[in-house]
């Protein structure tokens, strides 16, 4: 009979004969199960090997061999030496095929020359299948005599490796063993990196347009805010459609739709500025439906000890797209004209479309390479996956924490959307930089929300598994996030220099970040099944926040000061404050 062996890549310090190949310590152990044989009285138990792989236990005879040359083992503890013929050989390991006939003995518990032999009940599969063969040996040497039998799994996790009829099967690259569900994080960050660098790149370009086009103030604010008539109109419809249909074909469209509508805007405004207003609604329409996506996929994907940070890694790649957008766009603009911010842009998200349909899933029910452990590991920690055909509005809207939701959305999009929107104009008539230099100092309070965004993640969901109730975690990170930039907003009307000024706007940023790890997360605590509709709902009033707030500065900015600007900001941060503080909670209430 033959069998075969993996030598360690590291220093050919073990013997592993075929079979499930795990790693634990600084042993590899190979799992090998007893079958049907009717001699076999262990048919029904689980052999475990334990192989020392310390180079202290095994030596080559030589650190290289060729292909079918013979060659040997030494222990160095024992006289023992083992004979092998090599069969093939690769850089994760070595297949080896014995020169020597095998005996069959009994199989028993005990030592010989270093290697450990314990047998013990077999337990519920749950890893994959592998040829399993018997172990055998005589005392004054070590013989493995190999018999075919039904397939037994072992309990003890995803292997490293599976021998199967003599042939070594190389462990998948690490890109392969990637966790999916964080693929579709990446993806979801990837789409938010490019919504915020579509979105910021008119208001670097509303600069240079404005000169060109002859646009006022009241103007500017108008074309600002022609954004958000479309984002408006697909929030509940997005939520709606996500949780019906699925995430992956709403965030999909949305992005080719806003995509081609940032491509066709500068085509739009030498047309004409009602051209212009429906180009950029039309945007909006298609960015409108990637945050209730978005929140779909990850209610699927994610388990609750990872809602925190998944949801602020997503979310920072809005803030990484307004750095990357607040960047890039001077340069383009002073290189090839502002029309070029549009084009490259809108053209990224063609790439971006192409990866979405070849790795992204709806649903872990739907991905077919989703190995059993990870599926288990997000089933386990979450709730019922099945799709929602009936939205029970009118038991939603009965809910107070719907409507704290609802109301904090609004207060905190409001300061967020003036200085999303409004920071570059304000950095080129407050602090009288020029348009570069407006560009890379809005770059700092973005980054800022970037890095705190995770911070705050990681901190909310350290919380939870210290055993702080969800509640008790939203609410504090959402005061953080209510309060900080509230402070720091009202210290801009007394620094001097524009240093002071840019540090008080980054301040304000990033302890505005960590709402992600409040409000934002927030739709998937209360009813995971209505994650798209409940997000749908609370963003509409964010939208109108968007719309009314980016509007009205521009209103207050012709009568008033931007110290009026900062002051509403700063009173409905405070609303948000205590309206979240009373009515919120963290526990699932809509099932």
């Amino acid at each position: 009979m033959s069998m075969s062996g993996l030598i360690s890549s590291r220093n050919f310090g073990s013997f592993v004969p075929s079979g499930n190949v795990y790693r634990s310590g600084k042993d590899i152990s190979v799992q090998t199960g007893g079958g049907s044989v009717a001699q076999d009285p262990f048919s029904r138990w689980q052999h475990k090997m334990y192989l020392p792989v310390e180079d202290r236990i095994w030596k080559p005879m030589r650190k290289s061999h060729n292909k079918g040359e013979h060659c040997s083992l030494v222990s160095r503890q024992s006289s023992l030496c083992l004979n092998f013929k090599l069969q093939a050989s690769g850089r994760n390991g070595c297949s080896f095929v014995s020169s020597a006939p095998c005996s069959s003995n009994n199989v028993e518990q005990r030592e010989v020359y270093g290697l450990g032999l314990n047998r013990r009940k077999h337990a519920q599969p749950e890893v994959a299948k592998a040829n399993k063969f018997r172990v055998s040996y005589k005392s004054e040497g070590y013989n493995i005599s190999e018999t075919k039998i039904d397939p037994l799994q072992s309990t003890e996790g995803t292997g490293e490796a599976i021998l199967l009829e003599g042939n070594l099967q190389q462990a998948s690259p690490w890109w392969q063993q990637f966790p999916k569900r964080w693929v579709i994080v990446l993806l979801c960050f990837s789409a938010f990196l490019l919504c915020n660098m579509d979105r910021v790149n008119m208001s670097i370009a509303i600069l240079p347009m404005s000169q060109e086009f002859n646009w006022n103030s009241a103007t500017v604010g108008l074309i600002q805010s022609s954004f958000f008539w479309g984002y408006l109109l697909t929030q509940i419809v997005g939520g709606i459609w996500a949780d019906k249909i699925g995430g992956k074909l709403v965030l999909g469209f949305g992005v080719i739709w806003w995509s081609i509508a940032t491509v066709l805007t500068p085509i739009a405004a030498k047309l004409g500025l009602p051209f212009l207003l429906i180009m950029r609604a039309f945007m909006g329409i298609g960015e409108g439906v990637a945050m209730p996506a978005m929140n779909n996929i990850l209610s699927k994907w994610i388990p609750v000890s990872e809602r925190s940070r998944s949801l602020a890694l997503v979310y920072s790649g809005m803030y990484l797209g307004s750095v990357t957008g607040l960047a890039f766009s001077p340069v383009l603009i002073q290189k090839f004209g502002w029309p070029s911010v549009f084009y490259s842009f809108g053209s990224l998200g063609s790439i971006w479309f192409v990866l979405w349909l070849s790795k992204a899933y709806s649903s872990p029910n739907d991905d077919p390479d989703l190995g059993a452990e990870e599926k288990k590991l997000i089933f386990g920690g979450n709730v019922s996956k099945e799709p929602v055909s009936v939205i029970p509005w009118k038991l939603i809207l009965s809910k107070a924490p719907v409507w704290a939701l609802i109301i904090s959305h609004f207060c905190h999009n409001w300061g967020t959307f003036i200085l999303l929107t409004w920071m570059p104009t304000y950095y080129n008539q407050v602090l009288k930089f020029n348009l570069t230099e407006s560009g890379l100092f809005c770059v700092l309070p973005w980054l800022t929300m970037a890095i705190f965004a995770n911070i705050g993640g990681w901190i909310a969901d350290t919380l939870v598994s210290k055993g702080f109730s969800i509640t008790s975690v939203r609410k504090i990170m959402q005061s953080i996030g209510f309060l900080g930039p509230a402070f720091f907003l009202t210290q801009l009307s007394h620094v001097r220099t524009p240093a002071m000024a840019v540090l008080c706007m980054a301040c304000s940023q990033g302890s505005d970040a960590f709402s992600q790890s409040g409000l934002y997360s927030n739709h998937q605590d209360i009813g995971p099944r209505y994650a798209g509709v409940l997000l749908g709902l609370s963003n509409t009033a964010g939208v109108l926040a968007g719309v009314f707030g980016t509007a009205a500065t521009g209103y207050i900015l012709q009568r008033g000061s931007w110290d009026d600007v900062f002051k509403v900001a700063v009173v409905l941060y405070i609303i948000g404050t205590l309206v979240w503080n009373i009515f919120s909670t963290g526990e699932k209430i809509l099932d």
